[in-house]
């Protein structure tokens, strides 16, 4: 399907109202029927019908269309935050008494998801290295009902050979689960390349406004109605027609934002991978990846979040090159219009800084819309300092 026709066309009937260019927005809770037979089939089958805003809602529904499309999947399902598009799948599909092999270093939340909360209903989960293929088979068991993966992951950017992954899952008839958050359906489809479930935090780069918080599980439209037929509408965490209008907005120009994020990323870390103040970049797109081979094979670019290590002796310095930036906001998340920075050094306390652990040292970098040169400039004059 075209890209263009899915990000300008699928999904809007326009001649239903009015012939407007931008969709309606449906800000209703509730919607009525013409006869008790209308209702009665609409109750039978709340996934096929549009009864109540929690569960479908016709602005929702466009962007369903449009983000399942971009993934090459056949549904989406659409929620109030990224996690809770990771967290609902995981409930409704697995049971008390099941097992997960999940890569190592997910998103934080998605950690105490598989540490904190799952365990409280019988579930658990053994994390491996994800860089090769056969630490997910030697963790299997015979109660492992799904493989968990993140690639890249959002701070030193391991991947996963999704292929490989997929057909090992598949061999053992085991569910599997990404979060392709970092390069969007633009840069990455692994529901193409066979995994399962296909998750993302839209509040990043689909929203691309940093005004939306919201996520999107995208894939069959059997597992896409397991999960919506029970633990979404049980539990409620639906995106509302608001967020779902201004997420379709933030489609119109995906592509471009992306292209242009790509490109002046690539500017910036070619600058950085060069100064002397830095030790090293953690780049998924530069040759000194240690996946880089495999970053080209399965992902189309790589956005704008990168990681930098330091070379400092003491937290101080740290803290002076990060207090020091001019244009870049110090602040979590990414896929806005603005750049970012975030320490990893923000996470632990001050009298536990070790300037022997690069992971101290290590910066985040989002690069946003601004100029490259504009960028480089402030990093310049903050490293000098």
């Amino acid at each position: 399907m075209d890209l263009s026709y899915i990000l300008n066309e699928l999904g809007e009937e326009r001649e239903n109202y009015f012939n407007a260019i931008a969709p309606p927005i449906i800000q209703t809770s509730n919607f009525s029927f013409r006869n008790v037979a209308e209702f009665r089939t609409a109750l039978a089958d709340e996934y096929e019908a549009i009864l109540y805003s929690r569960g479908n809602n016709p602005t929702v529904d466009i962007l369903r269309k449009k983000l399942a499309a971009l993934d090459g999947a056949e549904d989406a399902l659409v929620f109030g935050s990224g996690i809770a598009s990771i967290a609902v799948p995981l409930l409704a599909l697995l049971k008390q008494g099941d097992h997960v092999v999940s890569v190592a270093k997910p998103y934080s939340w998605t950690v105490k998801l598989f540490e904190r909360l799952l365990p409280k209903f019988g579930i658990t989960t053994t994390f491996v290295d994800g860089t090769k293929t056969e630490n997910f088979e030697n963790a299997l068991q015979a109660n492992t009902k799904l493989i968990y993966l993140e690639s890249p992951n959002t701070f030193t950017y391991e991947l996963q050979d999704l292929p490989a992954v997929a057909a090992l899952a598949k061999s053992k008839g085991i569910l599997t689960m990404i979060d392709n958050s970092y390069c969007s359906p633009i840069n990455q489809q692994p529901y193409v390349m066979g995994i399962d479930l296909v998750a993302q935090s839209a509040t990043k780069f689909i929203g691309g406004h940093s005004d939306v918080v919201a996520g999107v599980v995208t894939g069959s439209k059997a597992i896409i109605k397991k999960i919506f037929d029970a633990e979404f509408l049980n539990i409620g965490g639906n995106i509302s027609p608001m967020n779902a209008w201004l997420l379709i907005r933030g489609l119109r120009t995906l592509p471009i934002r992306i292209q242009r994020v790509c490109e002046s990323t690539r500017k910036v870390v070619d600058h950085l991978a060069a100064h002397p103040r830095i030790e090293r970049v953690i780049f998924p797109f530069h040759p000194s990846f240690p996946q880089y081979e495999l970053a080209k094979k399965q992902m189309k670019d790589a956005g704008g979040l990168f990681s930098m290590v330091l070379k400092a002796n003491t937290l101080e310095e740290v803290e002076k090159f990060c207090n020091s930036l001019k244009h870049f906001f110090l602040a979590v998340s990414w896929g806005g219009h603005e750049s970012l920075v975030i320490p990893s050094a923000v996470s632990i306390k001050p009298h536990e800084f070790d300037a022997t652990n690069s992971t101290h040292r290590l910066i985040r970098i989002y690069v946003g819309l601004e100029d490259a040169d504009y960028l480089i400039s402030d990093l310049k004059q903050a490293l000098e300092v």
